[in-house]
């Protein structure tokens, strides 16, 4: 992914929250609590980490699994964009 496409990110990461949790597409959007409504448990955490790292080459370290970076899709965008920027900068 060399130009980061925040919109494009946004629909992949939330289709596969969709995919992973066989909710209905309408009542999840970019703000809707992941583990809160229980969309995702720890087990689906530990493979969304695995699809952002195989999709967006991320590497994902225990530091970075706080609420803060997967609560939703719009922070797990957000975390993304933040770990392909780092990426770049240390290229």
């Amino acid at each position: 992914m060399n130009a980061i496409d925040i919109t494009k990110l946004e629909e992949e990461i939330k289709n596969y929250i969709i995919e992973a949790s066989l909710e209905d597409i309408d009542i999840i959007d970019k703000i809707t609590p992941i583990f809160e409504t229980g969309l995702l448990d720890s087990m689906g955490l530990l493979f969304l980490i695995e699809f952002l790292t195989e999709n967006y080459q991320v590497e994902v370290n225990d530091d970075d699994i706080i609420p803060e970076n997967f609560e939703s899709i719009q922070s797990i965008v957000v975390f993304v964009e933040r770990k392909l920027n780092v990426n770049k900068a240390v290229r």
